[in-house]
């Protein structure tokens, strides 16, 4: 019998869902066992369910392919064969926050991807290395729903991931007004070039609902648990314009910040290189070494050159330089269906087994 934890992936036919499980091919900690998705896909096995739609740039890990997939929807069923699950399904954000809940009722821990509860204020929305002290309104959750392990927890926007880490670096100095532009990859779309040949040589200007999901979810992953709920913080004031980019996967922000204490680059710089969360004391599996990493070229960082930085688990930054209106400005690239998806979310799984709210059933 295998040590490792029986994995359940929902969803697991899509883009993030096909991430997963390339991540969790060898994982020390985690085995996939259990596909389920949409009810056409289920029966048939994972190979044919995926047919010619696997977009990894790696091949489909030969121990998943002949997973019969299950029902999404059959929860107790899933439920009964795993010990916890991701989740990555496509559906509407009503369906996603019904769907997810059943399965913490049915007593299995849920590890989203999704949106739909990332302001259930009970929920941990948590990238690791900021915040992973959240973990403890599970807690109360799990009061909510009446469980003893069952409990939804969720990774933030990908779109944040290469600025708010920095942020966070530079808490000391007291960021105040924070102007970012993000360049983002098609696959965040859950597109690749040849799902979406317009975008070639194309840039659109607009990414439904992800402006306010950059400016405000930050504020919630710097919030305080208060009266078993998290309270976002109020500062910085963030503004943000998103824009989706002919790049397959690298989500990069152009940021200018200004700060209550008056920083010097050298210190800036000093705060990013040393900077070390709670995944990096632990080491766990699928923890950068190098969280965020300062590159001193002009032309840095680029998406063809860095966007794989520690496996795409790491933040690099760049042109970080005074600015004549604000204080500083500088630029950051993170992998956006790694770090800013299923990545993200295998960090947050493993924080839960080392923090004991996921474990065998």
């Amino acid at each position: 019998m295998s040590e490792k934890l029986k994995v359940g992936i929902l969803g697991g036919t899509g883009m993030v869902g096909q991430r997963f499980i390339s991540l969790l091919e060898n994982h020390p900690w985690f085995e996939v066992t259990t596909i389920a998705a949409s009810p056409r896909s289920a029966g048939k096995t994972y190979e044919e369910a995926v047919g010619g739609r696997w977009k990894m740039q790696t091949p489909m890990p030969a121990n998943v392919k002949d997973i019969v997939v299950m029902n999404v929807n059959e929860v107790e069923k899933v439920a009964a064969e795993v010990d916890f699950v991701f989740s990555a399904v496509d559906m509407t954000k009503e369906e996603i926050k019904a769907i997810e809940e059943a399965y913490a009722k049915a007593e299995t821990p849920v590890v989203s991807n999704n949106s739909a509860h990332r302001w259930t204020p009970d929920v941990p929305m948590v990238v690791p290395e900021i915040n992973p002290e959240h973990m403890k309104v599970i807690d109360f959750q799990k009061k909510r729903l009446g469980t003893k392990r069952g409990f939804v927890a969720v990774k933030p926007n990908c779109s944040i991931q290469s600025y708010a880490p920095v942020l966070t670096a530079w808490k000391e100095f007291e960021p105040e007004e924070v102007v970012a532009t993000t360049y983002q990859a098609i696959s965040g779309a859950g597109k690749t070039f040849k799902d979406w040949p317009e975008m070639e040589g194309n840039i659109i200007p607009y990414i439904g609902g992800e402006e306010e999901k950059s400016e405000k979810e930050p504020l919630r992953i710097w919030g305080e648990i208060k009266d078993g709920v998290i309270v976002p913080a109020v500062l910085p004031v963030i503004t943000c314009q998103c824009i989706r980019v002919p790049v397959l996967n690298g989500h990069t922000a152009a940021v200018f910040v200004r700060f209550k204490k008056k920083p010097t680059k050298e210190q800036l710089i000093e705060k990013l290189v040393s900077y070390k969360g709670v995944p990096q004391e632990l080491s766990l599996p699928s923890a950068p070494k190098q969280f965020i990493r300062y590159m001193e070229e002009d032309n840095r960082p680029q998406v063809s050159l860095d966007v794989d930085y520690e496996n795409g688990m790491g933040i690099s930054v760049g042109r970080l330089r005074e600015d004549s209106v604000y204080d500083f400005k500088f630029v950051g690239l993170s992998h956006n269906t790694v770090r800013g998806a299923a990545g993200g979310a295998v960090l947050c799984a493993e924080l839960l087994k080392a923090q004991g709210y996921i474990s065998k059933k």
